[in-house]
C-alpha cells in the first residue's frame, strides 16, 4: 500500500503528493469564488485549505490512495488538484466502501483537455491499485463534471443532496487487471 502519492506523468501533466509549499496556492485556488461555483459555493478559509492539505497527504498515509497535484509540464503551473478519497461523508445512498473521486483545476485551465488527461491517468492508475468501486458526486448543473465523469465510464446512481444541496453520485464499474507474470509462469489479478 503506497503511503504517498506516486508520481504520474502525461504527455502534459506531471502529477505529484502535495507538499507543504503548494499550501498557499491550494488556499488561493479553493478561495476563489469561480472556482468553488459547483462545490458548495463558498469559498474555502486559509484554516479550511489547511485542514484540505493535511488530509490530502493523511489519506495516503492511511488508505494507500489520496490526490495529486496536477502541474503542466512544460510551464510548471500549478493547474489543480485531481484523487481519490474516503470522506465518510453522511448521506444516502451510501458511500461507505467505495473511493471518491473529486478534481478541481484552476479556472484559467478550463476547457483545455487538462481535466480528462488527469482523469484518465489516475483512474488507470485506480485500476490496479484500489479495490473499491470509484464513485464521484457532482453538483446536477455542473455540465463539464458530468461529461467528464461519463466519458471516464461513471454512470448516474442516484440523486441525493449532501449537507442541503442537489447533487448527482455516479459511480463506475470496478475494474480489475489481469497481469502476467512471466517470470512465475502465471496469471494473477491486482
Amino acid at each position: 500500500m503506497p503511503k504517498s502519492a506516486p508520481q504520474i506523468e502525461t504527455s502534459r501533466l506531471i502529477l505529484r503528493g502535495h507538499v507543504i509549499d503548494d499550501f498557499n496556492t491550494i488556499a488561493d485556488l479553493w478561495a476563489d469564488p469561480e472556482m468553488v461555483r459547483f462545490i458548495g459555493g463558498v469559498p474555502s478559509s486559509r484554516e479550511a485549505s489547511w485542514t484540505r492539505l493535511l488530509r490530502y497527504v493523511g489519506h495516503w498515509q492511511l488508505m494507500g490512495f489520496g490526490y495529486w497535484v496536477i502541474i503542466h509540464k512544460d510551464s510548471g503551473q500549478f493547474v489543480g488538484e485531481i484523487g481519490f478519497a474516503d470522506f465518510q461523508r453522511e448521506m444516502q445512498p451510501s458511500m461507505d466502501n467505495k473511493a471518491e473521486m473529486g478534481w478541481v483545476l484552476s479556472p484559467k485551465f478550463h476547457g483545455k483537455g487538462y481535466a480528462s488527461e488527469a482523469a484518465m491517468a489516475v483512474l488507470d492508475w485506480a485500476d490496479t491499485h484500489i479495490p473499491l468501486q470509484v464513485c464521484c458526486i457532482i453538483n446536477p448543473e455542473n455540465g463539464p463534471s458530468i461529461r467528464l465523469a461519463e466519458k471516464n465510464g461513471f454512470t448516474l446512481q442516484a440523486e441525493t443532496s449532501y449537507q442541503g444541496a442537489k447533487v448527482r453520485l455516479f459511480t463506475r464499474p470496478v475494474v480489475v487487471k489481469l497481469t502476467a507474470n512471466i517470470a512465475d509462469g502465471e496469471n494473477r489479478l491486482c
